[in-house]
């Protein structure tokens, strides 16, 4: 079975930092792609970043320069580094992968994990 598994979110003050990790477990033999999208109340789910396998990133236009995403290939894990954190970024996050795993090709959603950005 695999697993993609979120931690890091939290209560932050605007202007602050968090960062979120995302590890993916289970029999998976290549991962193509992993990002972090977000969803906040009422709004639909959108992207925030991704990575591939060699490195390329993409980021949505609000988070540039704020956010930075990085992967570890050897722990099969996704980094999200969130600075200069605003009350408009307060959202659940999701982690998600493109990978291939004894099951096939399939994306997988991590549960989300909570990012709260208030004074």
């Amino acid at each position: 079975q695999v697993q993609l598994v979120e931690s890091g979110g939290g209560l932050v003050q605007p202007g602050g930092s968090l960062r979120l990790s995302c590890a993916a477990s289970g029999r998976i033999f290549n991962i193509y792609a992993m990002g972090w999208y977000r969803q906040a109340p009422g709004k639909q789910r959108e992207l925030v970043a991704d990575i591939i396998s060699g490195g390329s990133t993409n980021y949505a236009d609000s988070m540039k320069g704020r956010f930075t995403i990085s992967r570890d290939n050897a722990k099969n894990t996704v980094y999200l580094q969130m600075n200069s954190l605003k009350p408009e970024d307060t959202a659940v996050y999701y982690c998600n992968a493109d990978l291939f795993s004894s099951y096939g090709r399939n994306h997988y959603w991590g549960q989300g994990t909570q990012v709260t950005v208030s004074s």
